[in-house]
């Protein structure tokens, strides 16, 4: 019997698909905004959807479970900013289509749950003694 953990490449964690599917569909909604609504609005929904998945790589890709910690932190706060703030704004502004809300709902919940129970399983890895990926 092996004990050990394989190592699970970074695109076959769900958090990790889940947030680049966001990813998606925000760049299809600032790809047909105007100008002005891109620098408005667009830029910094943009940046903060894009976000998550960058801090979940760079969490991931830390080996102490405090640096990763606080990585997965920061992805939590983006998708707050992103998903309740950016997207929600532009859904009562009708930049945001009721499809296009109604399938970040679905991503956004499930990764948000996702995203706190791999915060709890990195922080109870340290208490185990083990502090692999």
């Amino acid at each position: 019997m092996e004990d050990k953990k394989k190592f699970i490449p970074l695109k076959d964690l769900e958090i990790y698909q889940l947030s680049r599917k966001l990813s998606a569909i925000a760049w299809k909604i600032y790809s047909r905004l105007s100008y002005q609504d891109k620098k408005v609005w667009g830029d910094q929904m943009l940046e903060s959807v894009d976000s998550v998945g960058a801090n979940i790589t760079e969490g991931y890709g830390r080996y102490h479970y405090l640096e990763k910690m606080r990585f997965y932190f920061i992805a939590r706060a983006s998708l707050s900013e992103g998903k309740e703030h950016w997207l929600d704004l532009g859904f009562e502004r009708g930049k945001v289509t009721t499809e296009e809300w109604d399938e970040i709902c679905q991503i956004h919940k499930p990764l948000q749950i996702k995203l706190n129970n791999t915060i709890s399983k990195t922080y109870d890895s340290k208490r185990g003694g083990n502090n692999e990926r």
